[in-house]
């Protein structure tokens, strides 16, 4: 079945509520779609948010690149070679993965379409639901609790907090938050870079009967090396999100003494669904567990991410909530939260309905 158009939009897509990370605050973010149809009618959609920050490609490439010859060219190609087409892609656009991920999800969406399956049934289900947690920015203790007791009654109950500004807050904020909802609710925070090795070893000290799950990339990019020299059961509960963008920085972060024994896996970080398949593999030889994020980003991309993690057998987290907070998206469907856990819808591809692009 031959592809009939390629075509890309951009979309600012407000956020309900802004929020505060370790550098920066968010009140709305800019997503790019690209949208690829086959001559039967059938539409399958992409969706791009790359953190310049992380991966050094901003919106504005990602929407440049999908509009030029280096992807239109694919115009008139056969979907059922769509892995071939997403390696082509792959060579023609290097170190860019928030093109590669729109190009990557919009194919395997079609694919997935047209062959009548769930995106996940092309690599194989083995996970059926897990729960995701929700994301508390950082703010004041009072807001905190405000908003993990919204989160609460919503019916979430993994709630990862926001770090990284100042530790001895953070350490305040994290008791006060077991004390205030009891052993029922599961932590886990993330630092966004903000922590040096002594202010994470004070942390973990100072937070221990807290009973934080996992903390998410303490360090700054760069600085991997001082972790190795910590005692093992604390790198295991330790996850990689900026460290890790593709294969290549898998394997390295793989290397005995492991500085983490989690890997957070972004589709907007490596490029899609088949370089989220690559870390996975690495992760999978090396004993290391599977901890699937997101950016701000919309239902199409997000769906993409649930796909993948639940076709990897040593998924063991998700961290998911990026479309929730968004006031407006260019679709529906793609998944079900209920109570605070998530499955896929089961329609073909990434079961995307209303497209309103």
């Amino acid at each position: 079945m031959q592809i009939k158009s390629i075509r890309a939009y951009r979309r600012d897509l407000a956020l309900t509520k802004p929020y505060t990370i370790a550098y920066q605050t968010i009140s709305a973010v800019e997503n790019i779609f690209l949208t690829v149809e086959l001559a039967n009618g059938i539409i399958g959609v992409g969706a791009a948010n790359p953190s310049p920050e992380v991966v050094g490609e901003s919106p504005d490439q990602t929407f440049a690149n999908l509009q030029s010859d280096g992807i239109t060219r694919f115009v008139g190609r056969d979907i059922r070679h769509a892995f071939q087409l997403i390696d082509e892609a792959g060579q023609q656009f290097p170190n860019l993965p928030g093109t590669l991920a729109a190009f990557d999800i919009a194919l395997h969406d079609a694919l997935g379409q047209f062959l009548g399956i769930p995106v996940v049934e092309l690599y194989g289900q083995k996970i059926t639901a897990l729960p995701t947690s929700i994301t508390i920015g950082i703010m004041p203790i009072a807001e905190t609790l405000e908003a993990a007791r919204e989160y609460i009654q919503q019916g979430f109950r993994v709630l990862k907090v926001k770090t990284g500004l100042d530790v001895a807050e953070d350490i305040g904020r994290i008791r006060k938050l077991r004390e205030q909802f009891g052993p029922d609710i599961v932590l886990r925070v993330d630092a966004n870079q903000g922590y040096t090795v002594d202010q994470l070893i004070q942390f973990i000290g100072q937070t221990d009967d807290a009973n934080v799950e996992l903390i998410e990339q303490p360090l700054p990019v760069g600085t991997e090396e001082e972790l190795r020299s910590l005692p093992l059961p604390l790198r295991q509960r330790l996850a990689a999100d900026e460290s890790l963008k593709g294969g290549e920085a898998a394997l390295k972060l793989a290397q005995e003494p492991q500085p983490f024994g989690i890997f957070n896996i972004k589709l907007m970080k490596c490029g899609g669904i088949r370089g989220a398949f690559d870390i996975a593999t690495v992760a999978r030889l090396s004993q290391i567990e599977l901890f699937w994020g997101c950016n701000d980003e919309s239902i199409v991309s997000i769906a993409a991410a649930l796909h993948t993690a639940f076709a990897c057998p040593h998924t063991r987290y998700l961290d998911l909530d990026g479309s929730l907070d968004l006031a407006e998206d260019v679709v529906k469907g793609g998944f079900i939260i209920e109570n605070g856990l998530m499955r896929p819808t089961g329609l073909p591809g990434l079961g995307l309905t209303d497209l309103t692009l």
